[in-house]
């Protein structure tokens, strides 16, 4: 099974967008989705561990 990490980023960006928060245990995935939440300029905290890094949505 091919995993594409762009699709990943993205659904994670999804869920960020619906109020929740979204988990990427990579580093090339944790860049994607910073990338593409600062295009659609969403405000989140990013919690980085060493498991990996969590997207937490801020409250507006």
């Amino acid at each position: 099974m091919i995993i594409n990490r762009k699709e990943i980023a993205r659904e994670q960006v999804k869920k960020i967008q619906n109020g929740f928060s979204a988990f990427a245990e990579t580093k090339e995935v944790a860049e994607l989705i910073k990338k593409e939440l600062m295009k659609l300029n969403i405000p989140v905290h990013e919690d980085t561990t060493d498991l990996g890094s969590w997207f937490i949505p801020e409250k507006s």
